[in-house]
């Protein structure tokens, strides 16, 4: 299943192929109803009664990068030592085959089940944390009780993550020929100083002894001008800001339009909305910026999630957090949905080359989602 889901390019914005493809698993797998939604998010339900229980793995990927630091072909699926390999092995079709793998083992463990159980495969997550799942909830109107993320653990159970928001700085200048430089503004050079005023900045952002420490990081510099003979008459900063616990996007926005060097040369911060329609044509516009979330240590899914963990691997895991961001933004951060993760693959893979997952990590996260549910329903 995995070897197949990885064999599917599904970089953002282009998911179509893999959400057939798992509709039709999903079916063949004995699902009692299988739906693509509005938004192109494939739901895949078990039973009708009971809790609300939702594994949500996101389908899209980003791209290769560039192909010569691969050693196998990125799309080819490849088993080779006990790992498949290949574009999203880790981040996070590793997760989906998990899922596929789980629904059919509760199918055939029972045809009453005690509980609802949805298994979403969902787009976009690359570009737009959580905006899937914000238009389920909305839209969809499929409200859980609960969330489990297939995102990649590393053998742990994942608890929350920082928030993060994205921001550009523009700096206008004003165009000459290159020839006279002195005669234009040139905004390029107005921007240097702002660089490392935010290198500074960084280094002062508070930590949390949980989530870590929150950071701003520079990702991209662009620039206009009439010509490439002129003097630039704009040039912007984008910036890639995670939020700890404490923070919020507002008052990371008033660090950095507050900074001097900012302010100095009338720099304008905004923050950017996604506006890209997926791939079934729809536009759900959203502001880009996630909320940090963290499920409460003591929380009784945490207790839930240990003792299946406990029963299946008799191992107690380990309870941490993911570094990056994932659709809890949403689920949690936003709707305050009770979420957790537990996937197979480590997140220091994603988006790197030769991204691999070992097999036998995708066969316990199968056991994990097929017997959860049943633990859920009987504490």
């Amino acid at each position: 299943m995995l070897s197949n889901l990885v064999k599917i390019p599904s970089i953002s914005g282009q998911e179509e192929e893999i959400i057939r493809f798992l509709e039709r698993e999903f079916s063949r797998c004995g699902a009692d109803e299988v739906q693509i939604d509005g938004f192109g998010n494939v739901l895949a339900r078990l039973g009708s009664r009971g809790p609300v229980i939702v594994f949500d793995g996101h389908v899209d990927t980003v791209d290769i990068g560039q192909r010569s630091l691969w050693e196998c072909d990125p799309y080819k699926g490849d088993l080779k030592g006990g790992k498949i390999y290949g574009r999203g092995a880790v981040d996070q079709k590793g997760g989906l085959a998990a899922m596929v793998t789980a629904l059919k083992i509760i199918r055939e463990l029972s045809a009453d089940l005690p509980f609802t159980l949805f298994f979403v495969g969902s787009i976009e997550e690359e570009v737009c944390d959580g905006l899937c799942w914000q238009y389920i909830i909305r839209e969809t109107k499929i409200v859980p009780d609960m969330v489990i993320l297939s995102e990649p653990t590393n053998g742990s159970i994942c608890r929350g993550q920082r928030g993060r928001m994205e921001m550009e700085i523009l700096v206008d200048g004003v165009s000459c020929h290159g020839s006279s430089p002195e005669q234009g503004d040139n905004a390029i050079y107005k921007i240097a100083p702002i660089i490392a005023a935010l290198e500074k900045l960084n280094e002062s952002l508070p930590a949390d002894p949980f989530l870590g420490k929150g950071t701003i990081a520079a990702t991209r510099v662009r620039s206009s001008s009439p010509s490439l003979n002129a003097v630039a008459d704009l040039a912007a900063i984008y910036l890639d800001r995670r939020l700890t616990a404490g923070e919020t996007p507002e008052t990371a926005w008033e660090q950095v339009y507050s900074l001097e060097e900012v302010r100095k040369v009338t720099g304008r911060v905004h923050v950017p909305s996604y506006e890209t329609p997926s791939w079934r044509g729809t536009m759900y516009p959203a502001l880009k910026s996630y909320p940090t979330w963290a499920l409460a240590p003591e929380h009784h899914l945490l207790e839930y999630a240990q003792v299946c963990h406990k029963d299946l691997f008799n191992a107690v895991p380990e309870i941490g957090k993911w570094n990056f961001s994932t659709n809890g933004v949403a689920t949690m951060g936003m709707y305050n949905i009770p979420t957790f993760g537990f996937g197979p693959g480590d997140e220091k893979l994603a988006h790197a080359p030769n991204e691999a997952v070992p097999v036998d990590e995708v066969i316990r996260a199968s056991a994990f989602y097929a017997y959860f549910p049943w633990i859920v329903t009987r504490r």
